[in-house]
């Protein structure tokens, strides 16, 4: 343990009282009558934070304007911005010790490592500085909080830690993208190898067409069981706190409240944690003027992903959300047009295995010779160490090698399209953000590689469009469904023009919609732009059934449809049932689904015993269906690929297909009745689907396993009732505890800005004694949303506090 660390440790300990009290919601940073601190800056900078929480940034040149963004979202999400540095610069293990090194290993190799001031300039012409002054304005809020230890959020008090400095290095991190599939990748094959390339066909739902998933016949099937992706996926899980992690043994979680199960990687085979936008043309809206609408879904926690700005400066005003610890706007609207995002699903990983020398494990057979890793040597510092640890990372032609086992004389690495420039996630928004019209929306968009999306665009001119994005190769010998050797047999050939994906303008339809279906025009013919898995087709579906019921849609109905809880599958499935027979209690529970309107309402008795039943269906069929040797390579089954079997029970049965297919639906019903009763008795007076015990939302604090109770509902958020599930438009997962949806959502008036509405939950700041800490969640989960004004003079109106930031040089202050 190093000195300046037991330093800090010490300081922290002693101010532990300070930081827990004297601060309210009410109060907690919030201007006082300090004097105020100077900066770097051109000109003063005005900032208004509405009732939201929203800041609406007024500067006079661009370098104010960045300065003043990074400077208010790291007072309002310092935490975040503390841990989010630490996952992008390898050095979590330094505060909570060994167990994390694994982390901090795969954060440096998957590091991006080439030109850094290349790489800024891509986003923008002025890119460099942007980000530069960015980063200032993190530092300065960082530098001034220091000074004030008890000022800081009650993390840093219970970690004994205090933030750090940030540099462009930490912007352009990719440790938080939507990256690609090398995870199927690695579990397909995996899967292929157990059970064969048909009957995995079967089970997992490709489309629009089949890949090639044959596995070349000089990898040995059994290496691909080693832990290739161990340090991919290190890096990449969020971090979790434990008890021993606060530095006063009291605050934690000593059996204080039951554990809390932690957050992991995404199931790979789950394709409906996504998002939904459309754009609907004038000709079919209330105000004869285009309504764009995004709800970007991602996993759920406090604070939450997405934080909302404004800014404004010659040259910019654009308003919307983003994530918080980069600069611009990823989704909003300037004074020319409004723009959403919804995952496309490309392909830019891929595993490369390596024959290895024998005689000198650091060299890999390619193209006939044998080739030397590139080796980079890292130093870790680990708490509890005294000296760091000394780790060599190795590159091949291809990218970072993940795994090796040089007894076997087989190594592994991941080929990611991610670590070219540009790779980033939304930060190519800045350009998005000035464009005035679709072509120059599209051109802004040829520098957004990660993460695969689709872009939409709806103008105050009248035009709609929509652009898919992303990095994707030309893979003309494979696939990439399945891992390849890396013998110079299967590379890739340069990477497909992004003007050349997808795209539309104005179409006939008078709407667009992307909501992680498959979208792609039959007539498409770049199809190496293509993946091969995509969500089900329910929430996009549900959508367009909406849109074409009428051709007036006003704002106040695009926000009901982004809270809509219909359940498509609901009306495929239940139609089932209507001629099966069983006991009373089983066909009582037939009559209330018949009965029901298909809507997944939070009061529903028949949506709880539906989505009961739902759920037990799909793992039904999965223990049935997918072979023994099969099941920890495939954790689940598509709902589509589900439903089709059950229409068409022929599929999956060979003999007496219908009958055993009804047998299921009657057996299954039995449980879903059972799994009620034991939630709510045997009274259905008492059943729905939204309640604590089943379908709700608690938003989960990184710290919630690592304190006591009492600090616990400092930090918690909820519960509160839910509706809905994966595949409806309003999408709140296929857990109980609601784990990802739309905790940000947008509908935006082209004709009239100031009718924009918006709703983010729980709340902008990430203090959990700050007002603006959890105010937003309430009517968030009624799906309930606020205005979002955009004029100067809507935006006065409803202003909670200001301050200004001013300049270090006494000439210039207006």
């Amino acid at each position: 343990m190093t000195v300046s660390y037991r330093i800090q440790m010490l300081l922290f300990t002693f101010s532990l009282t300070l930081l827990f009290a004297c601060k309210t919601k009410q109060s907690a940073n919030l201007p006082s009558d300090v004097p105020s601190p100077v900066y770097e800056l051109d000109h003063s900078v005005e900032v208004l934070v509405d009732k939201y929480g929203i800041p609406h940034i007024y500067a006079q040149t661009q370098h104010d304007l960045f300065f003043a963004q990074g400077y208010h979202a790291a007072k309002d999400r310092l935490f975040q911005f503390e841990v989010w540095r630490r996952q992008a610069t390898g050095t979590v293990a330094e505060i909570l010790g060994e167990r994390e090194l694994k982390r901090d290993i795969g954060t440096r190799l998957f590091k991006f490592r080439k030109d850094i001031n290349k790489e800024m300039a891509h986003y923008h012409d002025d890119g460099i500085e942007i980000i530069t002054a960015y980063v200032d304005g993190v530092n300065a809020y960082i530098e001034e909080v220091r000074k004030s230890p008890k000022e800081l959020p009650l993390e840093f008090g219970l970690l004994g830690i205090l933030p750090e400095l940030w540099t462009p290095e930490v912007v352009i991190s990719r440790h938080q993208g939507l990256l690609g599939n090398v995870g199927l990748e690695l579990e397909v094959a995996r899967a292929v190898a157990a059970v064969g390339e048909d009957k995995v066909r079967q089970l997992v739902w490709f489309h629009p067409k089949d890949p090639d998933l044959t596995i070349d016949s000089t990898i040995e099937l059994e290496h691909l069981s080693y832990d290739i992706l161990g340090l991919y996926d290190a890096y990449r899980k969020p971090v979790a706190f434990i008890p021993e992690d606060i530095v006063d043994s009291s605050l934690g979680n000593i059996d204080g409240h039951p554990k809390i199960q932690e957050d992991s990687l995404a199931d790979i085979f789950d394709f409906d944690i996504g998002s939904n936008n459309w754009v609907v043309k004038g000709d079919r809206t209330e105000s004869g003027m285009p309504i764009m609408a995004n709800d970007p879904h991602r996993t759920l926690a406090v604070p939450s992903l997405r934080y909302m700005a404004h800014l404004v400066a010659p040259g910019w005003n654009v308003i919307g959300g983003g994530e918080p610890e980069i600069p611009g706007i990823s989704i909003g609207h300037n004074e020319h047009g409004a723009w959403g995002l919804t995952v496309f699903r490309t392909d830019a990983e891929d595993i490369y295995v390596y024959k290895t020398n024998p005689d000198n494990s650091n060299q890999y057979w390619h193209n006939d010779n044998w080739v030397d890793f590139d080796i980079i040597t890292e130093r870790i510092n680990v708490k509890g160490k005294s000296t760091p640890v000394e780790v060599e990372l190795k590159y091949s032609i291809h990218g970072p090698v993940s795994f090796e086992k040089s007894d076997e004389h087989v190594a592994f690495a991941v080929k990611c399209g991610w670590l070219e420039y540009g790779g980033s996630p939304y930060l190519a928004s800045l350009r998005m953000d000035q464009a005035t019209n679709f072509d120059e929306f599209r051109e802004a968009c040829t520098y957004s590689n990660i993460p695969g999306e689709n872009m939409v665009w709806a103008d105050k001119s009248g035009n709609i469009g929509w652009q898919v994005v992303g990095i994707n190769p030309y893979r003309r010998t494979h696939s990439g469904m399945v891992p390849v050797p890396g013998d110079g047999r299967y590379e890739w050939d340069g990477y497909i023009p992004m003007k050349q994906r997808p795209n539309e303008e104005n179409p006939d339809s008078g709407y667009i919609i992307t909501a992680n279906q498959s979208v792609t025009p039959k007539d498409y013919t770049e199809w190496d732009a293509i993946g091969y898995n995509w969500s089900d087709p329910y929430r996009g579906a549900r959508v367009k059934e909406v849109l074409e019921s009428k051709t007036a849609h006003s704002v106040s109905e695009m926000a009901a449809l982004q809270s809509d809880y219909l359940s498509l599958p609901a009306r495929e499935l239940v139609p089932l049932l209507t001629e099966l027979n069983g006991s009373t209690e089983v066909m009582e529970a037939i009559q209330l689904l018949t009965n029901w309107n298909y809507v997944l309402s939070p009061e529903s008795a028949a949506a709880g015993l539906y989505v009961s039943w739902e759920q037990s269906l799909k793992r039904k069929l999965w223990e049935l269906i997918v072979p023994l040797e099969a099941k920890e390579h495939i954790s689940t089954i598509q709902l589509k690929r589900v439903i089709d079997w059950l229409q068409d029970p022929t599929l999956i049965f060979e003999e007496d297909a219908n009958e055993t297919r009804n047998q299921i639906l009657i057996d299954v019903l039995t449980e879903a009745i059972d799994q009620m009763e034991e939630r709510f008795g045997k009274d259905r007076s008492n059943w729905k689907y939204g309640d604590e015990a089943f379908k709700h939302v608690t938003m989960k604090h990184p710290l919630r396993n690592a304190v006591n109770e009492e600090t616990l509902q400092k930090l918690k958020v909820g519960p509160a009732p839910r509706g809905g599930n994966g595949y409806t438009v309003a999408s709140t997962g296929n857990a109980d505890n609601q784990p990802s949806g739309g905790t940000f959502r947008v509908i935006i008036q082209t004709g009239d800005w100031d009718k924009s509405v918006a709703n983010n939950s729980p709340g902008q700041s990430g203090n959990p004694e700050h007002k603006h800490y959890d105010n937003l969640f309430d009517e968030w989960s009624k799906n309930i949303y606020f205005p979002l004004y955009y004029s100067r003079e809507k935006v006065k109106t409803i202003v909670d506090y200001s301050y200004e930031l001013k300049p270090n040089h006494p000439t210039n202050t207006n």
